[in-house]
C-alpha cells in the first residue's frame, strides 16, 4: 500500500483535483509594472507574506473518469527554479508513467521545464502532450525569435526543446473540448496560446487559470499591475479585470500555478475591489 503524502485536494463531481508543489522561483516586485513598488510591497506585508519576492509554483494533477492528468509540469530545476514536482507526485502515491495526458496552460520553462528529465529525455513517457496551437506557433516561428531578447530568447530554445521531445505525442487544440469533462479557456496576454483549463462533472467547477497572477495578493487587489513576464501586458491586464470579475459573480473555484500553496480559492468582490479567499 502506497504511503501518500497529503496535498491540497478539490472534489469536483467526479474529478479529484490535487495541487502539487515544484517549489519556488524569485523574481523582484520591480518586474511589476503600472504599480508603485512600495504599494505592492505594502500589499504583500499586509497579507502576511514574508518573502515578497519568492513565487509559488503549482501544477494540478487530476484523476478520474479512468484518466491520471496532469497541467502543467513546474519549472523542474529550470535556473534552480523548482524541481520538486516528481518528489511530490510520486509522495502524492502516482507514478510518473501513470500520468496519461498533459494539459499546458502555455509553455515558459517555469510550466515545461519538468517535462523532460536531467538527461534530456521525456519525463512521462506515457503522457500525451495537448497545448493551443498558437502556443506552439508561436515559440517555433524563427521571425519571434529573432526579434527576441537574450533571457526571451533563451525560452524560445527551451520551449522548442519541449516540443521536439514530446513530438510524436504532442496534440494541439485551439478551443473547446480537450479531454471529457475538461475544456480549454482563452485567456490572452500572457502568451500568445495561454490557456485555463475548466473542469466540469457532476454539476461542479473548477478553473485552472494558469498565469492570470504571478503576485496574487497584488495583482488581484490591483488587476492593472502587469509583469515583465506578460508577452502584451495591456491584454494580460485586460483578460485578468475581465476574467476575476467572471469567477467572483459566478462563484467558481479557482486555482492557479502561482496562486500559492493553498492551491485552491474563491475571488471575493466588494464595491469595484477584490481579493483572494484561500480554501484551508
Amino acid at each position: 500500500m502506497r504511503n501518500e503524502m497529503k496535498f491540497p485536494c478539490r472534489q469536483v463531481g467526479e474529478f479529484s483535483v490535487t495541487a502539487i508543489s515544484d517549489g519556488y522561483l524569485s523574481a523582484s516586485l520591480d518586474l511589476l509594472a503600472n504599480i508603485d513598488p512600495a504599494c505592492a510591497s505594502a500589499l504583500q506585508e499586509a497579507a502576511g507574506v514574508s518573502d515578497p519576492s519568492s513565487i509559488h509554483i503549482n501544477c494540478y494533477l487530476v484523476r478520474g473518469r479512468g484518466r491520471t492528468i496532469l497541467i502543467d509540469a513546474g519549472a523542474g530545476g529550470f535556473k534552480q527554479w523548482g524541481g520538486k514536482l516528481r518528489d511530490n507526485i510520486a509522495r502524492a502515491g502516482v507514478s510518473p508513467l501513470e500520468i496519461d495526458s498533459i494539459l499546458l496552460t502555455h509553455a515558459h520553462p517555469d510550466h515545461v521545464g519538468g517535462l523532460i528529465d536531467a538527461s534530456g529525455e521525456v519525463a512521462f513517457p506515457n503522457a500525451e502532450l495537448v497545448v493551443h496551437r498558437r502556443e506552439v506557433a508561436f515559440w517555433e516561428d524563427d521571425g519571434n525569435l529573432s526579434q527576441a531578447g537574450e533571457r526571451a530568447r533563451g525560452n524560445f530554445l527551451f520551449a522548442r526543446k519541449v516540443f521536439a521531445t514530446y513530438r510524436d505525442r504532442m496534440r494541439t487544440f485551439t478551443d473547446g473540448e480537450v479531454l471529457a469533462g475538461i475544456g480549454a479557456m482563452p485567456l490572452p496576454g500572457h502568451t500568445a496560446g495561454h490557456s485555463g483549463y475548466r473542469l466540469e462533472s457532476g454539476g461542479h467547477s473548477l478553473l485552472v487559470w494558469g498565469d492570470i497572477v504571478h503576485f496574487p495578493h497584488i495583482q488581484i487587489a490591483r488587476p492593472e499591475a502587469s509583469i515583465a513576464f506578460d508577452q502584451d501586458p495591456q491584454l494580460s491586464a485586460s483578460t485578468r479585470s475581465r476574467l476575476l470579475d467572471v469567477v467572483s459573480s459566478d462563484h467558481l473555484p479557482i486555482a492557479g500555478m502561482h496562486l500559492g500553496e493553498p492551491g485552491f480559492a474563491l475571488i471575493e468582490r466588494k464595491g469595484k475591489a477584490y481579493r483572494v479567499c484561500y480554501e484551508t
